[in-house]
């Protein structure tokens, strides 16, 4: 008995010790690869997202351009761009100003669903700090459990934003992630996967989109939350005819 009790709780420490080697900087690496986000910094993305168009270019030297375009009734073509070099609008591929506040704002809106699109490709940026959290189990299956925060150095106009991404133990993959946000009064969401594919080898997510019924429910426990039906659907984020192109 006290040779089993001594294998028991050798095993019990080897456990803890295997579930906490990884550093979030190695369970991120590892995700960046199972989900194919590595190809993403050379490669040609387009798709739609509430029946409006987005294309990027990402190139292995840096240089990017995310383009949102839609059209409208007298008006025409509207392409919002954003690349290394800034912001610009296009209406019918020609040049239009815009004040600086509106393009801010724009640029804002054009480079969040193009992040949103890729994740977690974006998650080796120089501004990106990463925290291990407690590990979790939703619908029991394990998950790592980061928590991303921003420097204010590079971290764009919503460095206060938090994210938590629910990275599965065995497959290396985000099924869920949360965060607060402070633009428009702040809150709170939480996304679940709704359907997954692969294009081109990287893997793109559709989520069902939440919040919590009370503000009083905080960030970190929005998986416990979402077990215990604390919270409400409110969107579904599907991206469509998705298309993609690995550069040369």
């Amino acid at each position: 008995m006290r040779y089993l009790s001594a294998v028991l709780f050798a095993f019990l420490i080897s456990f803890q010790l295997s579930d906490t080697k990884l550093t979030a900087q190695q369970i991120i690496d590892k995700t960046m690869i199972a989900s194919g986000a590595d190809k993403v910094g050379n490669s040609q993305i387009k798709f739609k997202f509430r029946d409006i168009e987005y294309l990027a270019t990402r190139r292995l030297n840096g240089e990017f351009e995310l383009i949102r375009t839609k059209k409208k009734k007298k008006v025409g073509k509207i392409s919002d761009i954003l690349s290394n070099t800034g912001f610009r609008r296009e209406i019918n591929a020609n040049a239009f100003a815009v004040p600086d506040s509106m393009a801010n704002k724009y640029a804002n809106s054009v480079n969040s669903v193009h992040y949103f699109s890729v994740l977690p490709y974006g998650l080796n940026d120089e501004a990106v700090r990463k925290k291990l959290l407690p590990s979790a189990i939703i619908k029991g299956k394990e998950y790592y459990k980061i928590e991303v925060t921003f420097s204010e150095n590079g971290g764009g106009e919503d460095f206060e934003d938090v994210f938590i991404y629910w990275i599965g133990k065995k497959d290396f993959l985000i099924d869920y992630l949360a965060y607060s946000y402070h633009t428009n009064g702040g809150g709170k969401r939480f996304r679940v996967l709704k359907e997954q594919c692969v294009k081109n080898g990287i893997r793109f997510v559709d989520y069902h989109n939440y919040e919590p019924l009370t503000k009083s429910i905080s960030l970190i426990d929005l998986d416990t939350a979402f077990e215990n039906n604390q919270l409400k659907k409110i969107s579904e984020i599907v991206l469509e005819d998705i298309q993609v192109t690995i550069l040369n």
